[in-house]
């Protein structure tokens, strides 16, 4: 069985999203960071990592069925 996970970004993160972002299959021990890196996000591209409704970091190991939303940083004036 193939671990999955669901792929949120918002924003200016949106076009980014993966096609089959609602069930994204992961290999076990994938970090955050090792999947921005597969899905071509870079670290700059990124503000907040939330995994299951709380704060992430790119170190932060994938598990199935976990929710992640990327947003990214948010300029205005």
């Amino acid at each position: 069985m193939t671990d999955r996970i669901q792929i949120h970004c918002y924003a200016s993160l949106k076009p980014l999203e993966p096609p089959d972002a609602t069930a994204h299959p992961i290999t076990t021990g994938t970090t955050v960071g090792h999947l921005l890196s597969s899905l071509g996000i870079v670290p700059g591209q990124i503000k907040l990592i939330f995994v299951n409704g709380r704060r992430a970091a790119p170190e932060t190991v994938l598990n199935h069925g976990d929710r992640l939303g990327l947003f990214p940083p948010v300029g205005g004036g």
